[in-house]
């Protein structure tokens, strides 16, 4: 297995964020966390990425603990955040070739590696702007494409979707498609067409609980909807929650 998340807990003060999740993504697999906002799908995404640490429980990214060996781990991951913001002074290409030896490439392979995302997400034309000027569809596209440089074995992607043009999110469907033979994807959305067209497999998280954890035709409905089933899982409070996960 390639993401593993065993019992992870978070509060933020009184509030409990995430409550127990568990699940394990293997290779070649594209799996989707679809909530509601504040359900606890980003915290639980920077829990396995590295950037948050839980209050208790265990990630794991390529058998590598995250917390006891943060660098193995993260040398295997590529990320984009959640409204991935940052380093506005930077051109895109200087971000770019900035990630890449963040990732430890070398430096005769960096300016092959950048043209590698470049040339995939379509970003040639705006190599020369500043992130600060992009718009966020644009931005959006050259933080994926860091998370990219480095051609990692696991991608945790939170909203990726989230700025682009309804054409951008076509070919970024498609990307992502391609990249699923060798690589675990992690995906977080709340938008249920994206669920639908990205992830082969879904864990529905509601109120820090994983509610649901099953393949993408199991919860769509006979013509294709995911919402009906997305509204009976989500639809009560964290006691109900709890209840579903019981039975």
């Amino acid at each position: 297995m390639l993401i593993e998340a065993e019992d992870l807990q978070k509060s933020f003060g009184s509030v409990e964020a995430v409550r127990g999740i568990s699940f394990r993504v293997a290779r070649g697999e594209r799996v989707g966390i679809l909530g509601a906002n504040g359900a606890g799908k980003s915290t639980t995404l920077r829990m396995l990425a590295g950037t948050l640490a839980p209050d208790s429980g265990t990630a794991r990214i390529a058998s590598a603990d995250v917390l006891g060996d943060p660098l193995t781990a993260r040398s295997a991951i590529g990320y984009l955040p959640e409204a991935a913001n940052g380093f506005g002074r930077l051109t895109v290409a200087e971000f770019l070739l900035f990630a890449a030896e963040a990732r430890g490439i070398p430096p005769g392979a960096r300016k092959e590696s950048a043209a590698r995302v470049i040339d995939a997400l379509d970003l040639g034309s705006a190599l020369s702007r500043s992130l600060a000027t992009l718009s966020k569809g644009w931005r959006q596209r050259a933080w994926l494409a860091q998370a990219l440089i480095h051609d990692p074995q696991v991608l945790i992607l939170d909203e990726p979707t989230d700025g682009l043009d309804p054409n951008q999110k076509i070919a970024l469907r498609e990307l992502l498609g391609t990249l699923t033979r060798d690589k675990a994807m992690l995906i977080s959305t709340h938008i249920l067409e994206e669920a639908e067209a990205l992830c082969d497999r879904l864990i529905v998280i509601d109120n820090g609980l994983v509610v649901a954890d099953a393949m993408t035709k199991e919860l769509v409905d006979g013509s294709g909807r995911l919402a009906p089933a997305f509204t009976r899982l989500t639809g009560g409070g964290a006691r109900d929650a709890r209840d579903r996960v019981a039975t």
